[in-house]
């Protein structure tokens, strides 16, 4: 627990004859050698301060990183951040801590929803199978799994337990309509905006273009953020003694399932960049109106979005690529990897062609390098990678740290380490998770 009583939510829910039963289960994991020498500890840039500082203390760390609403295949907007978390990952590990890592399925939302009528397919259906391709894309790329992947169907007995203590303390009210949804007050807890830092013109601009409904009627605030959506003809619902048929707003399934599984005040919470606000900002106002505690993480992180050829990479343009049509190319899943770890995680990047290329040609050449018996002495080189990942997450100034030392390996004559390319080989693994 990090800072706070764990709430106690019932075990079963009530549920419409539309819910389905059943946990979620994340993809197989990878074995993460052990390297010598010293680890650096991870510092990251913090949304919320908008400083590079500290992230992850003591023995035992928690992350939560949002997951996909599983209507589409995994594209590699999707592949970068998961990845990026996959080094906060794997830097924690080196370090030693015992990593809580816990991510959630958004799988039951209007998209989904909107997806399977478009299609004329069952939204079950969609997402178990959207959900299962994910898993397959993810341990393809050796992302390192969560120890707990929930979706949000199976944690409706937390969300409706969560509706109901949220009406009772006045942070929620219901509007009065012929569909008495249920909304949380933007203003509850006095501090929205202090996760996203967005000016209230920002967050009144971009709420509309992520999921908001500002124009609802009876709504008491443009920005107050759905919680329950009240059952209507044709939908998925569940049953609710206490709340009336309905099915759970967006934001609050990530703030019950990271309080139920990491407590109040957890070490990161990642995301997509275009997460900050409403999506992060929400969740944790919901849990800080929960628990009555502050903050709901103590460092919050966003990476930047992949674009394709300079423009924004988006289902509306059509020009999404996904991992799983790039593995069914047959290219190298690793490839795919050094090729989104050239850019840094925080920055608006671009997919081209020649960025696949020039990963698979260092995958190459990296290969042929550990091949080798002997090499270049790595204690520098390992070093060196460490001191990048832990300056937030510097993977391109970590993949020219082993360039260098695979550049020495191939062209230099004379003496040389007996298991030197063992040991990069390892580092690699560990901290960059690309299998050479």
């Amino acid at each position: 627990m990090w800072g706070g009583a764990r709430i106690s939510w019932p075990a079963t829910a009530r549920r419409g004859t539309t819910a389905r039963v059943g946990h979620m289960q994340p993809w197989s994991s990878v074995s993460v050698p052990s390297l010598p020498g010293r680890a650096h500890p991870l510092r990251l840039f913090d949304t919320a301060t908008g400083e590079i500082r500290p992230v992850g203390a003591g023995p035992r760390v928690g992350m939560y990183v949002c997951g996909i609403t599983p209507y589409d295949a995994t594209h590699l907007g999707h592949a970068a951040t998961y990845i990026a978390y996959d080094l906060v990952h794997r830097v924690w590990l080196d370090n030693g801590h015992d990593v809580h890592y816990v991510q959630n399925v958004t799988d039951i939302d209007d998209p989904l929803l909107e997806r399977a009528e478009h299609d004329n397919e069952d939204w079950i259906v969609l997402g178990m199978r959207e959900t299962a391709l994910f898993r397959e894309d993810m341990a393809a790329l050796r992302v390192l799994p969560p120890r707990d992947f929930v979706g949000a169907v199976e944690s409706i007995p937390e969300i409706e337990q969560a509706v109901t203590e949220l009406l009772a303390s006045g942070a929620a009210y219901r509007v009065d309509d012929e569909y008495p949804d249920i909304y949380f007050r933007h203003d509850a807890t006095g501090r929205l905006g202090y996760e996203s830092r967005y000016s209230a013109d920002e967050m009144a601009e971009v709420f509309p273009e992520r999921g908001g409904d500002p124009d609802r009627p009876g709504k008491k605030h443009p920005l107050d953020a759905l919680l329950w959506r009240m059952a209507r003809p044709n939908e998925p619902s569940w049953d609710s003694e206490e709340l009336g048929a309905g099915r759970p707003g967006w934001h609050l399934e990530c703030s019950v399932i990271a309080l139920n599984r990491l407590g109040i005040g957890f070490d990161l919470q990642g995301g997509g960049s275009d997460l900050a606000f409403p999506h992060h900002e929400f969740s944790a106002a919901h849990a800080e109106a929960l628990t009555e505690q502050h903050p709901f993480a103590q460092h919050y992180s966003h990476a930047g979005m992949v674009g394709l050829d300079g423009e924004k990479m988006s289902k509306s343009k059509g020009n999404l690529v996904f991992v799983s049509r790039l593995r069914g190319d047959r290219v190298d899943p690793m490839a795919i990897r050094l090729a989104l770890l050239s850019g840094h995680y925080r920055q608006t990047r671009s997919w081209n062609a020649d960025l696949l290329t020039s990963g698979a040609a260092r995958l190459a050449r990296w290969r042929r390098a550990v091949s080798l018996d002997r090499g270049p002495d790595p204690a520098e080189t390992l070093d060196r990678v460490r001191e990048r990942l832990g300056d937030d997450l510097d993977s391109e100034g970590a993949l020219r740290a082993v360039d260098e030392w695979v550049e020495r390996a191939l062209t230099e004559n004379g003496a040389s380490e007996e298991g030197a390319p063992a040991v990069i080989r390892n580092a690699v693994d560990a901290l960059l998770g690309v299998a050479l």
